[in-house]
């Protein structure tokens, strides 16, 4: 697994380009027409969602706020990008590793050697952001039996928020939507502001 520290100013795209600094991004941001606002711990943080991304009864009580995204036209999953987000306890090590243990390579080499871990700063809190790609075991409930996936992406985030714990956004589907919607997972990140 790769780990970077990254300054304020740099979000690193995990397929290793490197996207302009927080204030491009957030320039970039600008140009979005309409965006979903999304309220966690109680209110103490806010982000904003793109519009494009559906909001969708979380499948099951300890997610706060659940997205559905559209599949672009050449993803051949059967079905649209999942995004979570939920306050869980853990260690940031331990769910790292846990997401990671969900991804299998095809020619059986290790998901944490290809993936990448990055740590910057957002609105004064530590965000570690990840990035695993392989054949993803999906269960979309906790108890369900996996389903195995060829093709997928996870691009997720661990927010350290201090008082309200951790809380994990994790945006999983067919790598081409994923790929698809990368710009507009660290944009939703860097809309991330505290009250």
């Amino acid at each position: 697994m790769i780990r970077i520290k990254l300054p304020v100013a740099l979000v690193i795209v995990c397929s290793g380009l490197l996207i302009a600094g927080i204030a491009s991004a957030q320039d970039t941001a600008t140009e979005e027409q309409e965006t979903t606002e999304v309220k966690l711990a109680g209110g103490s943080m806010i982000m904003q969602a793109p519009a494009s991304w559906k909001v969708v009864e979380p499948k099951f009580s300890m997610i706060e706020a659940e997205f559905s995204i559209p599949k672009v036209e050449e993803d051949e999953a059967e079905s649209d990008g999942r995004l979570t987000i939920m306050a869980a306890g853990g260690s940031i090590d331990a769910n790292i590793d846990r997401w990671m243990g969900q991804f299998s390579q095809p020619d059986g080499s290790s998901s944490s050697d290809e993936a990448t871990v990055e740590e910057t700063e957002i609105a004064g809190m530590t965000v570690h952001i990840v990035d695993v790609s392989g054949t993803f075991a999906d269960r979309p409930r906790p108890a369900a039996p996996p389903t195995l996936r060829d093709d997928y992406r996870m691009l997720a985030a661990i927010i350290e928020t201090g008082g309200d714990g951790n809380y994990f956004i994790k945006f999983y589907g067919g790598k081409p939507t994923v790929d698809a919607n990368m710009e507009m997972f660290h944009r939703f990140l860097l809309s991330l502001k505290t009250e």
